[in-house]
């Protein structure tokens, strides 16, 4: 990967591209890989340029390089400094001239079998697309070149009884293209400036509306946005973009980046199953899938569709009406309550499990994708439940696995 001993190609992450959503962190075999509230880094003392965060990463800003002498790169604590990138002919040594940018090529990334295997081992699911997903566009516009998007509307989705506000939330473009699929997000920029009096960063919001519009033929889509009020350790906060989205009313206007995202997509194969496992505001790309299935119901060979959705209560689930209206014979619904009083706790995994023999039919079958998307911390209790869905009906999880993600069949979306 290097032209000679002194100079060193540094991997670094476009703070500007950035959309903070910890997938090059997670998927970084040595850790090389950290960040504060502001920026993700990459320390040049660990990073051993194998390659693996940058397929996943949504955006692109993890493949960024920079020539440097191996004495001065640049360090961790200044690239959390950065707003953007440094220029890329301005090594980080007081000698340009004696650094010559070495070529990149995919020789960086291991060549033996059992370092790739392992790689592929510590990704819980694909890199790479369904072969039958379109071609997605992303990062058509940025947080220098946001675009303007106007509210159509904005619902709540959860019973007003219930302390779980989420939204469904309506964005027009107009006449400026911005083309999006099933499974893709975009970042939303809220006014305003953050402690350190710089303006926030971009907070990514999956989309939940087909590709050709929440109301169809217009160039809009929709978001399921959830007002953050307490934080993952219980402690009161308020969500600096949940509660901005939550609140806006029809025909304010909203800085929008992105679309991002080019595996988490949808298959074109009519045949295609679809087993969607999702919790809370996870449910957005599936309801985005769901409806282009449902407005394409009849005109293709229709594959199955079977969704797994969690909340704490039937009130915090969002769009429960609309999905009790939608008919069996076309979406088979296994709904997971784990706050019910008096009632005992049930979780998507559990109900994987009970439905054991029909999950593992759709393992079986060539033409099932699967999505998982909701808090990171189910990502383990759905791979256990396949698992043993698999391993109880014949299969071999560890190979079924390994075949998911080889062909782009497996995505996960955690957060």
């Amino acid at each position: 990967m290097n032209a000679s001993p002194e100079v060193l190609n540094q991997h670094l992450i476009d703070p500007e591209i950035c959309i903070r959503c910890n997938t090059c962190e997670e998927t970084c075999p040595v850790d090389a890989i950290t960040h504060d509230s502001r920026n993700y880094v990459v320390d040049p003392s660990i990073c051993n340029a194998c390659m693996a965060c940058v397929a996943p990463c949504p955006t692109g800003a993890i493949d960024n390089w920079r020539p440097v002498t191996r004495a001065a790169p640049f360090t961790p604590a200044e690239q959390l400094t950065w707003d953007v990138l440094p220029p890329a002919e301005t090594p980080a040594t007081s000698s340009p001239s004696a650094v010559a940018a070495p070529a990149r090529t995919p020789a960086a990334a291991p060549a033996d079998s059992a370092a790739a295997q392992a790689l592929s081992d510590h990704a819980p699911g694909a890199t790479i697309p369904p072969w039958s997903a379109s071609h997605p566009y992303v990062n058509l516009y940025t947080q220098r070149s946001a675009i303007v998007a106007t509210v159509a509307g904005n619902f709540r989705v959860t019973d007003t009884a219930s302390e779980s506000d989420t939204h469904h939330i309506v964005l027009d473009f107009g006449a400026t293209p911005f083309p999006v699929l099933e499974g893709q997000s975009i970042g939303i920029l809220a006014p305003g400036v953050d402690a350190d009096g710089r303006a926030h960063f971009a907070r990514q919001y999956s989309i939940s509306s087909p590709r050709d519009g929440e109301r169809p033929g217009y160039n809009n889509l929709a978001l399921t946005v959830k007002r953050v009020l307490v934080g993952y350790d219980g402690a009161p906060v308020r969500g600096v973009c949940s509660n901005y989205l939550c609140d806006l009313e029809k025909g304010d206007r909203v800085q929008v980046i992105g679309p991002f995202g080019n595996t988490f997509l949808m298959p074109n194969h009519p045949g295609a199953h679809l087993l969607m496992i999702c919790t809370g505001t996870g449910s957005a790309p599936m309801r985005a899938m769901t409806e282009r299935r449902r407005r394409r119901r009849g005109k293709d060979g229709d594959g199955r569709l079977m969704l797994f959705f969690g909340a704490r209560t039937q009130q915090e689930l969002p769009y429960f009406g609309p999905l009790t209206g939608l008919p069996p014979d076309f979406i088979d619904i296994n709904l997971a309550y784990s706050r019910v009083p008096g009632a005992p706790r049930r979780y998507v995994q559990d109900l994987m499990r009970e439905r054991a023999a029909d999950v593992a039919a759709l393992l079986a079958d060539a033409d099932t994708c699967i999505y998982v998307c909701g808090l990171k911390g189910m990502e383990q209790g759905v791979l256990d439940a396949l698992a043993d869905a698999a391993s109880g009906h014949g299969l071999d999880w560890s190979a079924t696995w390994r075949r998911l993600k080889a062909e782009g069949r497996l995505h996960f979306e955690t957060y």
